[in-house]
Formats: C-alpha cells, sequence, structure tokens
C-alpha cells in the first residue's frame, strides 16, 4: 500500500511541477533568478503535495525523564567509558570477562 501512495506522490509532484515550469516566464533571466524560480516551483509543488509539518522541536515533552532515568543514563555512560578503555588498551581484541 506504501508503495502506492508513493507513486502516486511522485505522479503529483511530477505533474504539479511540470505545469508550474510551462506557466512560468523563463525570458531574459540571470542565472541566479532561474535558480531561485525553479526553487520557489518546487518547494510550491512540494507543499501542495505533502503539506508542512510542524516544527520546531518534536521531542519537547519529557515527563519521562526523571532522576531514576537520568541515574540509569549517567551509570550507563560511566560502563561504556570504561569498555571502551579496556577495548583500546587491549588493542581492540575480544572482549574478556573480568
Amino acid at each position: 500500500m506504501s508503495s502506492l501512495i508513493s507513486i502516486l506522490v511522485n505522479t503529483n509532484i511530477v505533474c504539479c511541477s511540470n505545469d508550474k515550469v510551462v506557466e512560468a516566464e523563463w525570458k531574459y533571466i540571470d542565472v541566479n533568478e532561474h535558480w531561485q524560480q525553479m526553487k520557489n516551483i518546487m518547494m510550491d509543488t512540494a507543499h501542495v503535495t505533502c503539506g508542512l509539518s510542524k516544527s520546531p522541536c518534536r521531542h519537547k515533552e519529557t515527563w519521562w525523564w526523571n532522576e531514576e532515568v537520568a541515574e540509569a543514563v549517567g551509570e550507563r555512560k560511566k560502563k561504556y567509558g570504561k569498555w571502551k578503555e579496556r577495548k583500546i588498551d587491549r588493542g581492540m581484541g575480544g572482549v574478556q570477562e573480568e
């Protein structure tokens, strides 16, 4: 199903952008103006076809982050650092249990 949706979106983008390119005035413009006009056509087509997402940050809510989680993450980072040092000290050889 998702491949069908992808094909339909791609077809819509091509059709819309082709129509806008044909309608555009291309006479007597320099390279920068041409590039800006093409960029605007592509951005407008993408906006019409795909819409806009709501920005800024998607992960602003941190209700799950508490002291217990912070301690667990800190402990894991310490253990990873020690593991990394041991691995480097052993010349990237196999990891042996202590």
